[in-house]
Formats: structure tokens, C-alpha cells, sequence
């Protein structure tokens, strides 16, 4: 029997070792491709353009019924974090995102780009990167077209208790498009699967990378979130219903972090402006709680443009309470 040297042996496991470095990665495992692959593939009754009408719907919906909160300053930058991701998505369509003033540290997608971050969720990201990383866990679902495609799940598995002629004259796509008419309330499109839930882990955690920062927020943000079952388990309880959580999908993100993701020199952790934000937010909040549990606490009516001779500054606190609640 032949025996190879040593050196040869070495080499031969060398090259080895390059030849699979270099096997070429699919392009949903490559972060190099975003926008340039094919996510959102699925058996889907709506187009992109009534997905968007549908979603547009829906969240005027919660609009009408959600406290907003309007602060120009607060709304701008978490606007920006949102379409500064969406740049470095796999997302087709336009988004907008809004600021719901809700203890409840949680963030949800309607289909077609439309996205509502609590104000919980603010005060519970310290840094930069934590907020970016559920943001872009939502515009995952977004880009996977997750909602109408469970919709379409949800009306095939329903063609069976139909009439047949329904079925026989109008086809499916007719029946889809009657159903998708009557979909109104939002809270239809905020149950995903355990798939659909690991698929926007996976891609919102490339999408946050892409953007410049640390992926590693990602998981902080969601160590945070799974700690509420144990401190505040009626939060966990409004999160979990529709964002499932525990130990094995931060431990599988974690993985997919180190075996996709090429290291950077620099990641983008927080900013001051964040933090500014954040802090703007907190004040705000404190002030609201403090003047609604507190109904004793005199007030002082002033006439507007009456100023305060103690600090020459015109005071107004019923004008101030009104910024404040919107």
C-alpha cells in the first residue's frame, strides 16, 4: 500500500477545506444577495397590490382605535430606523411605521408594509441595535408575505364547507378575493406559526446586519422579551400570543448569527440620538402617570401668554397635558 506524505495529506485537507468554503450558498443564506432573491414564495390569492389595499385597511383600523403617540421627534426616528432597514431588506413594497402608547414592549406588521412599534418596546431597548433588531424581525414578516399567505392557508382549508358551485363557478381565486373583502380586523393577520416566526428571525436578523448593526441585538432584544414570562408574565402572555418565544429559537438565531454572517470590524450598536429619543419618551411617560394617579395634585389654570414671573417662562399646563396625551 501506497503511503502519502505528510505535506500532501495536509494539502489535500486544505483544499478540501477552501472547496467547501467556496460551494456557493443559497441565496436566502447570503446576506450579499438581499433584494436580489426570491422571499415570499408561496401558494398566495393576493397580489401585491391588494395585500397593500388590505393592509392599509387594517391599519387605519388601529389607528381609529390605538392611543398614538404623535411626538414629531420620536415618531421621526423610529421612522428612519424602520426605512434604513427596509433599504437593506427584501421588501417590495413602501412602509410606514407608527408609535402606539402601550406599556407592552412588542412591535406587529400588517400586510403591505405597515408597522406599529410600542412604546414599551422603546423603553425596554436600551441601545440602538435591540430596537433595530425587532423592527426588522417585523419587516421579515413583511417581506415573507407571511400574513396573506397564512390568509390563503386559512381559505383553502375552509373550500371544503363551501357549495360547490361557489367553487365550480368561481374558482378560487374569485372566492379569495370575496373573502379578502371582509377581512377588517387586524388581529387576523398577528398569529404566525412557529415557521413563519423562525423565518423572520432568520431574515430580520440578515436585514439587521445588512443595516450596519450588530446582529447580536437581535438576541438582546429577545433574552429581554423571554425574562418578561418570569418578572411580568401578563406582558409575556400579550407578546407570546402572537410572537411565540423561548430558549431554543434565541439559541438557533444565535447559531445562524456565527455560521452565515461574515464578522465586521465596526457594528453600529446605539446612537445619541436614540438615546435622546428614548429618554424624551420615558419623561413623557412619566409625566402622564404621575398627573392620572395622582387626582389630587392641585393644577393651575393660566391665561395663555401669561408667563411665570419665578422663571420667566410661559407656562401653560393644561396645553402641556394636552401635547402630552397625544
Amino acid at each position: 500500500m501506497r503511503i502519502l506524505p505528510v505535506a500532501f495529506l495536509a494539502a489535500a485537507m486544505a483544499a478540501g477545506a477552501m472547496a467547501a468554503d467556496d460551494k456557493p450558498k443559497k441565496k436566502k443564506d447570503d446576506p450579499n444577495q438581499i433584494g436580489n432573491r426570491d422571499i415570499g414564495k408561496c401558494l398566495n390569492f393576493y397580489s401585491i397590490e391588494k395585500e397593500m389595499a388590505l393592509g392599509k385597511q387594517a391599519a387605519e383600523e388601529v389607528s381609529r382605535q390605538a392611543r398614538l403617540n404623535r411626538d414629531p421627534l420620536i415618531t421621526e426616528k423610529v421612522s428612519r430606523i424602520g426605512q434604513n432597514l427596509v433599504r437593506s431588506s427584501d421588501a417590495k413594497v413602501p412602509f410606514t411605521f407608527q408609535v402606539i402608547e402601550d406599556d407592552a414592549p412588542n412591535a406587529f406588521a400588517l400586510p403591505g408594509g405597515f408597522v406599529f412599534v410600542n412604546t414599551g418596546l422603546i423603553k425596554i431597548a436600551t441601545e440602538e441595535d435591540e430596537f433595530a433588531g425587532a423592527v426588522a424581525h417585523e419587516i421579515a414578516h413583511v417581506a415573507a408575505r407571511h400574513m396573506t399567505c397564512q390568509q390563503t392557508k386559512s381559505q383553502i382549508a375552509s373550500i371544503a364547507s363551501i357549495p360547490a358551485s361557489i367553487v365550480l363557478g368561481g374558482g378560487l381565486g374569485g372566492y379569495a378575493a370575496r373573502q379578502g373583502m371582509g377581512v377588517l380586523i387586524p388581529t387576523a393577520f398577528l398569529k404566525f406559526s412557529r415557521q413563519d416566526e423562525s423565518e423572520a428571525d432568520y431574515l430580520g436578523t440578515q436585514y439587521l446586519y445588512a443595516a450596519g448593526y450588530d446582529p447580536s441585538g437581535a438576541i438582546s432584544i429577545f433574552e429581554k422579551i423571554e425574562a418578561l414570562s418570569r418578572t411580568k408574565p401578563g406582558f409575556a402572555a400579550r407578546i407570546f400570543s402572537t410572537h411565540p418565544m423561548d430558549s431554543d429559537r434565541i439559541r438557533k438565531t444565535q447559531q445562524e448569527i456565527e455560521q452565515i454572517l461574515p464578522a465586521k470590524s465596526e457594528y453600529l450598536v446605539n446612537t445619541s440620538e436614540y438615546q435622546d429619543m428614548r429618554e424624551r419618551l420615558i419623561e413623557q411617560d412619566a409625566r402622564r402617570k404621575s398627573d392620572t394617579q395622582d387626582p389630587r395634585r392641585p393644577s393651575l389654570r393660566v391665561a395663555p401668554g401669561t408667563a411665570n414671573p419665578e422663571d420667566g417662562h410661559d407656562e401653560r399646563p393644561t396645553i402641556k397635558r394636552r401635547e402630552l396625551v397625544q
